[in-house]
């Protein structure tokens, strides 16, 4: 049913401008549109992401987006720690921990948190 059509990532922020800088500055996100001051669509890839304004903002305690980086994982983290972002560290089954980076098997993921606390993750995929 819905298994050729296209989703996005779609992420809630109490403050859009502050999100603005953060997606924009920090991550390098290029602006495809916006919709006055209440949402931003940014490109990321090929795909997208809605940034929203929200009540209910940073609220998710889980993992909003996910970005597949392949090798490129540990060179993103500390481009982005150069930018001030911090990354999360979790205790996680059979995972270990270089730095910011989580090891699981051949997975590599780094965690961080846009100015709203909502979870992005970093994973060589």
């Amino acid at each position: 049913m819905l298994g050729d059509s296209n989703a996005i990532a779609t992420v809630a922020v109490r403050d859009l401008a502050a999100a603005t800088r953060f997606y924009e500055g920090t991550l390098g996100l290029a602006r495809v549109a916006s919709e006055g001051t209440e949402a931003v669509e940014y490109r990321t890839g090929g795909t997208r992401m809605l940034v929203y304004v929200s009540e209910y903002a940073g609220t998710n305690q889980a993992t909003g987006a996910t970005w597949i980086v392949g090798d490129q994982v540990d060179a993103l983290v500390r481009e982005l720690k150069s930018r001030g972002v911090t990354f999360e560290h979790y205790d996680l089954p059979d995972t270990r921990r270089e730095g910011d980076v989580h090891l699981a098997g051949d997975t590599r993921v780094a965690w961080f948190k846009d100015p709203d606390g909502n979870i992005h993750a970093l994973v060589n995929g």
